[in-house]
């Protein structure tokens, strides 16, 4: 009988293509790793994501090393809060890019504070309120709408955006026509642009 703490690995994943069930497969390497701390689910979830989330914070403005550093961070968290996911809140995708999205935001504000001697005296400034409710309302908002998005155009927002694929890469996997793909993302983007107003 396995201890409580001791990491169970169940049979090697085999990842789906894609195209034949999208999303599906890394929302069920999740669901492995929150039931039974499966080690090979969370290394094909490494493999595929680790290097797109630090494309993708490299694209939102962090340096190389912040970007290593922060994806590696959130790599953890997916193996740490794995209990936290919601297959029909989100996909698989959109729950590990908003984990980055934060992460970076987190990052960015630890290196914004001041050393020690450059803290000014008297009573510390509260941080801004409004600022932080604000982002967390407008990342909710993006949230919803990226889900309210017919399942053709979320699907290839979410290759595009957080899967880091080109058009031509999305063409290639899905064997949609070129023309196809441009033109749901186009409407995508325009649903997400009135959605945040």
């Amino acid at each position: 009988m396995p201890r409580r703490n001791q990491i169970t690995v169940t049979e090697p994943v085999k990842v789906k293509d894609e195209t034949e069930h999208p999303g599906l497969e890394w929302s069920e390497c999740i669901l492995r790793i929150r039931e039974s701390r499966d080690k090979a689910a969370f290394a094909a979830l490494f493999r595929h994501f680790a290097p797109r989330v630090k494309a993708f914070l490299m694209r939102s403005g962090a340096d190389a090393a912040l970007a290593e550093e922060c994806s590696q961070e959130v790599m953890a968290a997916v193996w740490q809060k794995a209990h936290l996911f919601d297959p029909s809140r989100a996909s698989a995708a959109t729950w590990i890019f908003t984990i980055a999205r934060n992460r970076k935001i987190d990052a960015l504000r630890k290196m914004k504070r001041p050393e020690p001697e450059d803290l000014p005296w008297g009573p510390e400034q509260e941080p801004d309120q409004e600022d932080t409710l604000a982002l967390q309302q407008e990342s909710e908002k993006l949230e919803e709408a990226v889900a309210a998005l017919p399942a053709k155009q979320r699907e290839l927002i979410e290759k595009a955006y957080f899967g880091d694929l080109s058009h031509r890469e999305i063409a290639d996997q899905t064997g949609l026509p070129l023309g196809t793909i441009k033109s749901r993302i186009r409407l995508a983007l325009d649903r997400l642009r009135h959605a945040m107003k």
